[in-house]
């Protein structure tokens, strides 16, 4: 199993090109199968979750063309789907246990072809993350789900009909299957209480151009009106919010100045508040955004996780790790998941202060931190101990970097060319 060797006391400095959204690549991915025609996607990233959505997608029929992205094949990928019949409407447990997105197949394979069989989902273990909303979505659009042997089977012989649906509490997933499950349904959806994460607003864009129409994308009320066909279409994936973030992070690390290019403010505006507050500057370029220290040293921020536009649940581990190494204390606070502090026992190995009450975490910023042995047990747990390793004194080799590989696209290249000490050590 491979590891990576991070040696800290680097600076880093030059720029790093921000690569396509995972979380927005995989619901589009998914909606290739509303559709016989041709979708095109952009700047997708090259990471473990597309390859295993990609192997989802092909076992319900979906023919893939890949082609270098932008610049050869450094800077994503762009895939052409395509679902001219769909083989199989079964996503079985041997996929879909690597990762939870796969539950997005459920909406759009009952909408085109009236049944579905989708086991529960895995992926990261932070905590239940279930997938009722999903159900009683599509049972208010008339469909019938039951429960069997692990898996949902859904059925809608006469087709979903257009509904009005209020989500007990935000769920992206869940609005995003609904969305594709309401572009085939017979008249209008409205969903109230809709997440209004970019990545939804993304969706609904590419929605759009394979004709859909879609009103209200980041608001909390979406509108779709259901059509009987859709057509060709090409889309570009935006630029992955929760990777600019954990890299303006690093960069604060390490008092070092990066731009990151194709970066965006206007994705981020939570965590960039908080990080100005914490002694960061970031700015937009013409290319991205610049990020730097503001005055030398790093002061403790309070941090609450909430649904966007709040600060991401995705950026939390990252910025614990940031504050390990601030002037102060600090209060992280998590809403959105439970059990996601499974970070901490690795930050404390390197000598980091925090103390979990609950569903909160105070961190006393210390003087350094060091090198150690430590283990990834979740996506962006595993980034937060790369950023702490960072700035830490020695050697620090993190294991199971698989979680890693989900969701960062060429982590080290990136890091080393600006100036980290870090290698991968093969398995």
């Amino acid at each position: 199993m491979d590891r990576i060797r991070i040696r800290g006391g680097r600076q880093l400095k030059g720029e790093i090109r921000i690569s396509g959204s995972k979380n927005a690549s995989l619901p589009l991915m998914v909606a290739a199968l509303l559709t016989d025609r041709k979708l095109t996607l952009r700047n997708v990233p090259r990471l473990a979750d597309i390859s295993t959505m990609l192997q989802l997608l092909q076992q319900h029929g979906v023919t893939v063309d890949a082609a270098p992205g932008e610049n050869g094949h450094a800077h994503g990928t762009t895939l052409t789907l395509q679902a001219g019949k769909i083989t199989s409407t079964t996503a079985p447990y041997d996929i879909v246990r690597k990762m939870r997105a796969s539950v997005l197949v459920l909406g759009p394979l009952l909408a085109r072809e009236g049944q579905a069989r989708v086991s529960l989902p895995g992926g990261c273990a932070i905590g239940a993350r279930p997938v009722d909303l999903h159900i009683a979505g599509l049972k208010a659009m008339g469909a019938e789900i039951d429960i069997d042997g692990g898996y949902m089977v859904a059925r809608a012989p006469k087709g979903l009909k257009g509904a009005r649906y209020t989500f007990p509490k935000v769920s992206v997933g869940a609005t995003e299957n609904l969305m594709m499950a309401a572009a085939l349904a017979k008249g209008t959806t409205v969903l109230d209480n809709a997440a209004r994460e970019p990545e939804i607003a993304d969706l609904a864009e590419c929605l759009i151009a394979m004709g859909v129409p879609v009103a209200g994308a980041g608001t909390e009320t979406l509108t779709i009106e259901g059509v009987s066909a859709l057509k060709d279409a090409t889309h570009s994936v935006i630029s992955d919010r929760i990777e600019t973030g954990t890299y303006a992070m690093a960069v604060a690390m390490t008092a070092g100045d990066v731009e990151l290019i194709g970066g965006r403010l206007d994705l981020i505006e939570s965590a960039v508040q908080t990080l100005r507050s914490a002694g960061v500057t970031l700015e937009q370029t013409e290319r991205g955004l610049r990020v730097h220290r503001t005055n030398g040293a790093l002061h403790g921020v309070d941090v609450m996780t909430e649904p966007f536009p709040g600060f991401p649940t995705d950026l939390q581990a990252q910025m614990m790790a940031l504050m390990t190494r601030a002037e102060g204390a600090s209060m992280i606070t998590e809403t959105v998941f439970e059990s996601r502090f499974m970070h901490v026992p690795e930050l404390s190995r390197m000598g980091a202060n925090v103390t979990i009450h609950h569903e909160s975490a105070l961190v006393r910023g210390v003087p350094k931190l060091r090198g150690a042995e430590v283990m990834a047990t979740d996506l962006r747990a595993s980034v937060s101990l790369a950023i702490a390793a960072l700035a830490a004194e020695g050697d620090t080799t993190l294991h199971r970097v698989y979680h890693l590989d989900r969701g960062y696209e060429r982590l080290e290249e990136k890091l080393s060319a600006c100036g980290a000490d870090i290698e991968r050590l093969k398995g």
